[in-house]
């Protein structure tokens, strides 16, 4: 009797074991991604431009947007521009920004599914399709310059990534 039990014991404690490991590894996670805001075409260096007034209402809107929304890392390039877009957000999590390399996504994009944390990306018109393609695998094309109201939602489930993309509502005045 008491080695059936055992043996019980042993097979439930399996079963709880196996379940507890599949729930871990079909964690589901969000990874949003950016375009820096508006920014500003008259600046004094214009490899490296400020946000606009726009482009820091935007910024404030970006923050907003994801309020309630749990991120565990903040990404951006190390250009004023993004890191100007992305603090607005960093400051509601108290987060501090962490800066990524947008000449190698690949390596980022594999950084990102292996890590499977919720976090968002302030990147460019030529990087944030693009990289949002490699979390899905898929091929995204950069998109125009003028676009600055997209967001990219990818959500990561059981290793496969499903793309949803919304358009934010800010109008600036001329």
């Amino acid at each position: 009797m008491r080695i059936k039990t055992l043996i019980l014991s042993l097979f439930l404690l399996l079963i709880f074991l196996n379940g507890t490991y599949a729930q871990e590894s079909e964690k589901i996670f969000t990874i949003y991604l950016v375009r820096h805001a508006e920014k500003e075409l008259s600046a004094e260096n214009p490899k490296d431009p400020p946000l606009t007034p726009c482009g820091e209402k935007r910024a404030e809107s970006l923050a907003n947007l994801l309020k309630n929304v749990q991120l565990d890392v903040i990404y951006s390039t190390e250009y004023l521009r993004t890191k100007e877009t992305a603090q607005p957000v960093a400051n509601e999590k108290e987060k501090e920004l962490t800066y990524y390399d947008p000449v190698k996504l690949a390596d980022f994009a594999k950084l990102l599914l292996k890590n499977k944390e919720d976090v968002l990306v302030v990147g460019h018109s030529n990087t944030t399709p693009v990289l949002a393609g490699l979390l899905i695998g898929e091929d995204l094309e950069p998109f125009d310059e003028s676009i600055y109201n997209l967001v990219y939602q990818v959500v990561v489930s059981k290793d496969k990534g499903r793309l949803h993309v919304f358009h934010t509502a800010v109008v600036c005045n001329k």
